[in-house]
């Protein structure tokens, strides 16, 4: 398929999390001649959202893509979404993740606000964040928060110093690796 007889599509899909999503979307995908480009998946709560970036002939439509991807039987109560992508489907050089991050803690409103201006400080890019809720002992429930992110290397030693500051001033715990 050449770059000019194929499209950029962006998928959203969000359902009801069950076994073999993932296996019947991209399935079905395959079976369309899409070519899959960044593409993630995640449970919340007991529901699940698969997006993905594609590439596609130009002769399917988006409403063909859709309309196939409804009629798998494990997608009856999802809403789907099909779009033109209007960005370049290649990353850019800071969405390359240095760093994986994780803040554990109680509650703490505002948490992920107050981590992320710090990022911003030291020209560092959240490439992926991902934030649980589990239940703790004696009803004391803790939260996760994993940041996977590029910190430019010269800046890379006080960043981290200042989102474990931050961190300890919300009570919660920081680790960080160096990927």
């Amino acid at each position: 398929m050449s770059v000019d007889q194929s499209q950029t599509i962006y998928i959203s899909i969000t359902a009801p999390d069950r076994p073999g999503l993932i296996s019947a979307i991209t399935a079905r995908l395959f079976d369309l001649g899409a070519n899959l480009a960044d593409t993630s998946f995640a449970v919340l709560g007991t529901g699940c959202e698969f997006t993905a970036v594609c590439t596609i002939a130009s002769e399917i439509s988006i409403d063909d893509i859709s309309g196939d991807l409804g009629q798998l039987p494990e997608l009856s109560e999802a809403r789907i979404k099909v779009e033109p992508f209007d960005f370049e489907a290649t990353q850019a050089a800071n969405a390359q993740i240095t760093h994986r991050i994780e803040i554990t803690g109680g509650d703490r409103p505002g948490l992920v606000a107050r981590l992320t201006e710090a990022f911003l400080d030291y020209d560092a890019n959240v490439v992926r964040m991902n934030s649980v809720h589990v239940p703790g002992e004696e009803g004391r429930n803790k939260y996760v928060t994993r940041f996977a992110v590029y910190i430019p290397s010269a800046r890379a030693a006080t960043c981290l110093a200042a989102i474990s500051n931050t961190a300890q001033q919300l009570d919660c715990t920081c680790t960080a690796i160096e990927i």
